[in-house]
């Protein structure tokens, strides 16, 4: 047994050796066994790539990206005429209840409203806003919110609107992705599910 091991060990070292130690200087490129990431298929940032027309291997992020973690910047739809209870849903540190006087519920708001819920919202809370969305199929713990439920149909306008904006729990917050403008017609409509649910 004392052999194999005397042998094994020999080997080992011819092939160290003949492979060469990390860092020896070769005419040719060394056989990587284990590369270790030391070099990458991939353009490194700010570095000339060949691949794209304008030489550079950087790309520009799409107009409108928000990197993860920023507020939205202000557009047309979120100018920052509005009162402070229309950009946050609160009263100073209060939730305000009610719609703020920049919105005006009507038809077209809650239809706006439903196509929004539709795009954001159904996949967790499904269609009538009961919390069995398509995820639901898959996470289960912890449940997702029932927006009819009586304890959600008590909450201030504003704290739904606030919800949305900053999220909860496991939810993210919609800020950088819905426009102010349509997080109210959001809360308008879960408020027309709520009335519709009878609960």
């Amino acid at each position: 047994m004392r052999w194999f091991f005397l042998i094994l060990t020999l080997f080992a070292v011819m092939l160290a050796v003949g492979y060469g130690a990390r860092g020896t200087k070769f005419s040719k490129p060394p056989f990587e066994l284990f590369p270790d990431m030391d070099r990458q298929y991939k353009v490194k940032y700010q570095k000339p790539s060949e691949f794209f027309e304008d030489g550079s291997g950087a790309r520009r992020p799409v107009v409108g990206t928000i990197p993860m973690g920023y507020q939205a910047p202000l557009n047309k739809k979120d100018t920052p005429v509005g009162s402070e209870y229309y950009r946050s849903g609160l009263f100073g540190d209060f939730y305000g209840d009610g719609f703020p006087e920049e919105v005006k519920v009507d038809a077209a708001l809650l239809d706006h409203g439903r196509r929004r819920f539709q795009i954001y919202c159904t996949p967790c809370h499904g269609e009538s806003g009961n919390g069995q969305g398509v995820v639901a199929k898959y996470w289960l713990i912890p449940p997702t919110a029932n927006l009819v439920d009586p304890r959600v149909k008590a909450l201030p306008d504003g704290q739904i609107f606030w919800t949305i904006t900053h999220g909860k729990g496991l939810m993210g917050p919609y800020s950088g992705a819905v426009p102010i403008a349509d997080r109210w017609a959001i809360t308008a409509y879960v408020r027309a599910l709520q009335g519709a649910s009878g609960n």
